[in-house]
């Protein structure tokens, strides 16, 4: 639904209706005639409609439309308030088709198509076509069966996209001089609670799962994980307890379970349950219809698995963790944050990378700053066996270790050097120098693009470009966040609840551009654990503005940053409720959702 604004004067009807009459019959319009009402009338003519239509224009279409069927119940709670014998109530779709109507008036009577290439000039293509509330009276239509109706259609907006799905139409007997419409608050009204409705069941399926969450860890101390085709919820006991290799086990039969299809395909089950061959893991289970048991690998235990359905198809499982019997959880060893990805962007990268730090000669690594190229290169050394290596930060100031460079190149002791884009052009010298000494030297170098680099800095990375790897920002591999967020959350410690996320804030992390890649998600999973007091997952709401709200799809103008500034400092102070936040800016509630819905358009 769009905000109403004052409807404009309206010309005088008796002229109008004359001027009609010289337009039907071929005669010169007088003055004062609406441009508008006038292009309206030229339509309807080039279109070929009959003035004189009486008889339906089409057949009523199959009622199977998600529009009606969310839009049936409020239609029919707020049909009774119509004036009996004197107004009718009408839903059309998008394409202007009648799915709905109720009443006597003859609108209701005679038309199943809106369109103007059907009916000519109304009010439901005037609004569809400007998107907001539309009023036509009388002789402003071009039908002679509309000569005496007055109507005022609301356009249904989608929730989240703000794409129009249909119209609301109340028309009534011809209203001279009455502005705006007495229908006009039914129509809005009508539209209002059928957006809420359309709301309301575009997130029914994921309260149906973390309903499901919720259920299994109403038990103290449970270990449950809830996933879907995107998201995952584990309690703080899973935390705890699953495995990297347990949780993959987890995914993968998930997977095959056939969330969003009704049921696993064939060749599902097949891809999902060649992962189960893992040490210590029984086949899959994911064939079953029902719930079954599945055996983790690394001693983690046994998951119940128990598929999620909405309507008939499976949208998700919620597991639930138990340990082996007489055994105890094992420790999973601390998080590996800097190899923490399963997505294809990422996985590409390390892989490479994990290839190329097998030897010891020089590599590269590159991306933008706070992807964690520090955090992968100390794991990479970790992995081969080097502990101890010569750590040298350009961005430090200038590099005073000339001498211990050389020296640890020739004592085949690793160096590490940090922020290769810092380097002052003497360093960069002697790092080429004592690179011609030792081409195979164990040098591992990090660089981060900007300024175009001078030619000693070019020289040194055209040294090292075949064996360089570019990491990927996080923003292009947002399948990731979950499990970045499961490594980055402290472990739990009392009076402290620990760190789970509401899908909703999920999905708002994933949309996040993250400007600051990794290190700006440490910020904030850090910030949330040591400020964070409420219990239960992570809302949307408690996200920052910027994380929550998503950003603006365009280029905004200063007053319109200020705008969306002064509105999102609303949201938060009002816990993301948008009627308060509405009433505390002093605007209306479809103002404000319209605005939002501009900063993203």
């Amino acid at each position: 639904m769009t905000t109403t604004e004052d409807s404009p004067a309206r010309p005088a009807l008796a002229p109008l209706r004359q001027a009609r009459e010289r337009f039907l019959t071929g005669r010169p319009l007088p003055d004062g005639v609406p441009d508008e009402v006038v292009a309206a009338w030229r339509r309807a003519r080039f279109f070929g409609v009959p003035h004189d239509l009486r008889g339906p224009a089409r057949p009523l279409p199959a009622a199977k439309s998600a529009l009606l069927s969310a839009a049936r119940p409020v239609l029919e709670r707020l049909a009774p308030a119509l004036t009996p014998g004197q107004s009718s109530l009408v839903l059309t779709d998008e394409r202007l088709r009648v799915l709905w109507s109720a009443g006597s008036a003859p609108v209701n009577a005679t038309c199943r198509d809106l369109s103007e290439q059907e009916v000519g000039h109304n009010s439901a293509a005037l609004a569809l076509r400007t998107r907001r509330r539309a009023e036509v009276h009388g002789p402003e239509h071009f039908l002679d069966l509309w000569q005496d109706v007055s109507a005022v259609s609301v356009p249904v907006l989608a929730p989240e996209s703000g794409q129009v799905l249909g119209t609301v139409t109340v028309a009534s007997g011809l209203r001279t001089g009455c502005t705006p419409h007495p229908g006009a608050a039914l129509a809005e009204a009508t539209a209002t609670a059928v957006e809420a409705e359309l709301l309301a069941r575009s997130r029914t399926p994921e309260r149906v799962l973390l309903d499901a969450y919720q259920r299994a860890t109403a038990r103290p101390g449970a270990a449950v994980v809830a996933l879907d085709r995107r998201n995952r919820l584990l309690s703080e006991a899973a935390a705890e307890m699953v495995s990297p290799g347990a949780m993959e086990l987890l995914e993968r039969n998930a997977a095959a379970s056939g969330w969003g299809e009704g049921a696993a395909t064939g060749s599902d089950r097949e891809e999902a349950n060649s992962g189960c061959g893992t040490p210590g893991a029984q086949p899959c289970g994911s064939t079953r219809a029902g719930a079954y048991d599945l055996v983790l690998p690394d001693g983690v235990g046994t998951a119940h698995v128990t598929p999620v359905r909405h309507r008939g198809t499976v949208i998700g499982v919620v597991a639930v963790l138990e340990p082996p019997v007489g055994g105890t959880t094992p420790a999973t060893g601390p998080p590996a944050v800097a190899l923490a990805g399963r997505s294809v962007p990422w996985r590409h990268a390390t892989t490479r990378a994990t290839e190329l730090a097998r030897s010891r000669e020089p590599l590269l690594l590159t991306g933008e700053r706070g992807i964690g190229k520090t955090a992968l290169a100390r794991e990479l050394l970790t992995r081969r066996g080097d502990r101890d290596p010569l750590v040298v930060d350009a961005a430090e100031g200038p590099v005073d270790k000339l001498g211990a460079w050389a020296g640890a190149l020739a004592e085949d002791r690793v160096l590490l050097l940090r922020h290769a884009e810092r380097l002052a052009q003497p360093d960069v010298a002697a790092l080429n120098a004592a690179l011609e000494g030792h081409p195979n030297a164990p040098l591992l170098v990090t660089y981060t693009p900007g300024t175009p680099p001078g030619p000693c800095l070019q020289r040194l990375l055209d040294t090292l470009a075949a064996r360089s790897v570019t990491l990927p920002a996080l923003r292009e591999r947002p399948e990731d966040i979950k499990e970045l967020l499961t490594e980055l959350a402290p472990k739990p410690v009392p009076g402290r609840p620990p760190l789970t996320w509401t899908l909703d804030a999920l999905r708002a992390m994933e949309q996040h551009p993250w400007p600051g890649n990794v290190t700006e998600l440490i910020h904030l999973v850090r910030t949330l654990a040591e400020q964070r007091r409420a219990a239960g997952p992570v809302r949307r709401a408690e996200l920052p503005d910027l994380v929550r709200e998503g950003p603006a799809a365009r280029q905004l103008s200063p007053m319109e940053h200020a705008e969306r500034t002064a509105i999102l400092e609303a949201l938060r102070r009002h816990g993301g409720n948008k009627a308060r936040a509405a009433a505390a800016l002093g605007i209306a509630r479809a103002t404000l959702y319209r605005k939002l819905r501009g900063y993203r358009s």
